[in-house]
């Protein structure tokens, strides 16, 4: 189903930077009553409200609890009214793997994946109610394929995936909307000081304002996977259709990255 923007309230997290910056950007353009800017750096919010204008309101917000979500919930709805749209971008970064420290894996499971259930317990039941409503999930190509480098990333970004696929079947047919965008390399904070993006700038580096232009044709189209990378979609048939020559692939992949930081490409790759 289309999405209208003209009129919502849209809520972005991790607004202040990156490409949570961007969607603010490119959503006040089509004319919603009110844009939230959440961010954990309270000054990052306050700075890309200002550049959006009146229309856009800072708020501070830590995700990685329910505590942090449901209050921030709160404070926009008091301020602003009911929200309509709902972009869930905030997200870390953790190198390793098993070795990772568990409170490490926590935060990465919390801030990556809960952040997007407790959104939806708070809001889902009140958009149905009023007739419907919208997610926007930033996940990753991560989530169709894996991040080499990276277990916590890999595994909750195919988390977030599994739960926008999730939220979608099981809340459609009352009027939620899901779009979840899943790029490779973008040229962000998180990619800053790898060169070409690492293993997943092989398919080239986006902006993040080409990334949140995606997005939000996603989401008035109302897609439900938007690849801002469209290779993405080839090497996700092929991990589908042939498992082991994939993941031979990966790890020749890993060889020619090792100690890099990036997602996947081609698992045909030499």
């Amino acid at each position: 189903m289309n999405v209208e923007l003209a009129g919502c309230n849209v809520v972005v997290t991790g607004g202040g930077s990156g490409i949570g910056e961007a969607l603010c950007r490119h959503v006040a353009q089509h004319r919603p009553a009110a844009v939230a800017v959440v961010d954990v750096n309270a000054q990052g919010a306050r700075q890309t409200a200002a550049r959006i204008g009146p229309i856009a309101h800072p708020f501070t917000a830590d995700l990685s609890s329910e505590d942090g979500m449901t209050g921030v919930i709160d404070d926009i709805t008091a301020e602003l009214g009911p929200i309509d749209v709902w972009c869930g971008n905030a997200g870390i970064f953790t190198f390793g793997g098993f070795d990772v420290p568990t409170e490490a894996w926590e935060q990465s499971w919390n801030v990556n994946v809960m952040a997007h259930v407790w959104a939806a317990r708070h809001l889902v039941p009140q958009m149905v109610e009023r007739g419907g409503g919208t997610f926007v999930i930033t996940a990753s190509a991560a989530g169709l394929l894996a991040q080499i480098g990276s277990a916590p990333y890999s595994i909750t970004k195919h988390a977030a995936v599994a739960f926008a696929e999730w939220l979608s079947i099981t809340h459609g047919d009352e009027g939620i909307g899901v779009t979840v965008v899943c790029p490779q390399a973008v040229a962000t904070a998180m990619t800053a000081g790898v060169p070409g993006g690492g293993v997943a700038g092989v398919d080239g580096m986006l902006s993040a304002d080409e990334v949140a232009a995606a997005a939000v044709d996603g989401l008035l189209a109302g897609t439900f996977l938007v690849l801002p990378h469209p290779e993405v979609a080839t090497y996700a048939r092929r991990r589908a259709e042939d498992p082991q020559r994939w993941l031979a692939g990966m790890r020749r992949l890993q060889q020619r990255f090792v100690g890099g930081v990036g997602e996947t490409t081609d698992p045909g790759a030499p």
